[in-house]
């Protein structure tokens, strides 16, 4: 089913908004994939707050004009799937991870703003950790001195306790 001339500007104007936010795009081929499986696919990107969508390139194309992924148009040939997300490595980790366990999905490459990845980059960025991830290891690091400094407290009036308690007995003895 084609687009009319409004719609395709909608979906320009959709995709637009998107990449104003975005910090990373990656393109995959989806050809042979089953429905099934491109279901899960989305799942998994609505769950890690990836926008995933398969669009016409020319569409694309004129979305990405006058962006920081404009660099990104070179590789645009072929059926394929755009995965878009503010998170750097969002959208390549979910893509990445679904083509580990589903060969049909190849990955074609993907960009950084001002910046164009290969496969090899797409798979560099995949193995990072997310922002979240980073963000829990960040509050862990921090929480552990302060969960040191709260168990020495609580350890100070029970060992000052015990020393009262030792002072007094030797007293009683004597």
């Amino acid at each position: 089913m084609s687009l009319n001339r409004q719609e395709k500007a909608a979906v320009i104007e959709e995709v637009s908004a998107e990449l104003v936010e975005a910090k990373s795009v990656v393109v995959a081929e989806y050809r042979g994939l089953d429905v099934a499986s491109v279901t899960v696919l989305r799942k998994n990107a609505r769950q890690s707050g990836v926008y995933l969508r398969v669009l016409k390139n020319t569409l694309v194309r004129r979305a990405v004009a006058g962006t920081a992924f404009e660099p990104l148009s070179e590789q645009l040939t072929g059926p394929l799937m755009y995965a878009i997300s503010n998170d750097p490595v969002a959208a390549a980790k979910v893509l990445s991870d679904f083509a580990k366990t589903n060969d049909k999905l190849v990955i074609k490459g993907g960009s950084l703003p001002n910046s164009v990845l290969d496969v090899e980059g797409v798979k560099a960025l995949a193995s990072l950790p997310s922002r979240e991830e980073l963000l829990a290891k960040l509050l862990g690091t921090m929480q552990a001195p302060i969960t040191q400094f709260a168990r020495t407290l609580n350890e100070v009036p029970t060992k000052f306790v015990r020393g009262l308690a030792a002072v007094r007995d030797q007293k009683a003895e004597a």
